[in-house]
């Protein structure tokens, strides 16, 4: 899972596309044609927020601080950092309150359960109960679930150390965030608008 609060954000309130942001880590091959046009352009919208990540010269100057230690996991721990400054600077680009929106997030997750793929099934209850998207606002929460993810992969990834690397180099990730943060919002905002 990765970027999840901001994949949440770049919907804009269109609920469907937000069921299908959330979903489409979990959704493969040709499982997307069990869903409605709408949680399908989510699902599409999530790959290309991914993609346009992913090859950001700005999110590979991120990277490239921890890539010796960290590898092929990189990304992965720099989508849970850019999701700490987006919950952290909340306030900075949006109007609700962090709590607030998160809540209705899982309300509305819920609310689609019977659609959902068996691993979201089996980790909104404990998202919602622990609420793990606000709670990315503190470095602590970033750390714990770094570990946790640590435990869950196949190979040695060392992501159960990766929270130092933010506390060590948290301005300079938190410089490249505010930097980056605004040009992946106009990206989501003309691809909705595209397909609406």
């Amino acid at each position: 899972m990765d970027l999840e609060l901001a994949h949440l954000y770049l919907s804009f309130g269109h609920e469907e596309i937000m069921v299908g942001n959330f979903i489409a880590d979990s959704v493969k091959g040709r499982q997307i044609e069990r869903f409605s046009e709408k949680i399908r352009e989510g699902i599409r919208l999530h790959r290309q927020i991914d993609e346009f990540t992913d090859n950001h010269p700005i999110v590979e100057n991120s990277k490239a601080r921890i890539r010796h230690r960290y590898r092929k996991y990189s990304g992965v721990i720099i989508d849970m950092f850019y999701d700490h400054f987006l919950a952290a600077g909340w306030s900075t680009y949006s109007d609700d309150n962090l709590i607030e929106f998160t809540r209705e997030s899982y309300k509305l997750f819920f609310k689609h359960y019977v659609i959902l793929p068996p691993r979201m099934k089996r980790t909104l209850p404990f998202m919602a109960a622990g609420n793990w998207l606000a709670s990315y606002a503190e470095t602590e929460n970033i750390s714990l679930a770094l570990k946790g993810m640590s435990r869950r992969t196949k190979f040695n990834s060392g992501m159960e150390n990766a929270g130092e690397e933010l506390k060590v180099h948290y301005d300079d990730f938190k410089g490249d965030f505010a930097e980056f943060f605004p040009e992946i919002i106009e990206f989501s905002k003309n691809k909705i608008k595209a397909v609406q």
